[in-house]
């Protein structure tokens, strides 16, 4: 394989990464929002999305990892 698809793939994989954990730190700061607001006062965020988003992308980055491996 010419280098330049083990390139590819290792940037796709931390695209997918970073994207993945700053979706689930985004997921997790309006779980956290939630919380306060049952404390403070009722409203309506919507948490699943972030969440699905970014366990998606993290098992993106994982299956993109293992492809460049079988490039070696």
């Amino acid at each position: 394989m010419p280098p330049i698809f083990k390139a590819l793939a290792t940037i796709t994989a931390w695209i997918l990464f970073v994207f993945g954990c700053l979706a689930l730190l985004s997921g997790f700061g309006r779980i956290i929002g939630a919380v306060l607001d049952l404390i403070t006062g009722p409203s309506l965020r919507l948490i699943g999305p972030y969440l699905v988003t970014g366990i998606i992308s993290l098992m993106l980055s994982v299956v993109t990892m293992k492809l460049r491996q079988g490039m070696e």
